[in-house]
């Protein structure tokens, strides 16, 4: 927490970028501070990866999954943005994360076990 504010980090596929945006002004107009994810790139940020080349592809992917689990870091809790249920790979690699590290994990939609 800084002040009175939580600090949550936004995971899930980018794919949901308009859950992603709809989720941030829910949660910080409950009174949260709120990390997202720095672009789109399966939904709109397409011009990111235009004219990479395979080696430099792979690592900016790497980058940014390394920068997402550095706010996890930052984070009190992760914020799973799971649109009828999909966890995708990356995403699920940021849950195990945030629980190995003791973040507290809440699902936009209820998670089947």
């Amino acid at each position: 927490m800084i002040g009175n504010y939580k600090i949550i980090t936004l995971c899930g596929s980018t794919r949901f970028k308009d859950e992603f945006m709809e989720a941030q002004k829910r949660l910080t107009l409950a009174g949260n501070i709120v990390i997202s994810v720095g672009l789109f790139g399966h939904s709109g940020d397409n011009e990111v990866w235009e004219n990479m080349d395979e080696g430099a592809l792979t690592k900016t992917k790497e980058m940014l999954d390394d920068m997402h689990k550095r706010k996890i870091d930052m984070a009190d809790e992760i914020f799973v943005i799971n649109v009828g249920g999909y966890i995708g790979s990356s995403t699920q690699s940021e849950i195990d994360y945030a629980v190995a590290t003791g973040k507290p994990v809440h699902y936009l939609e209820m998670v089947q076990k």
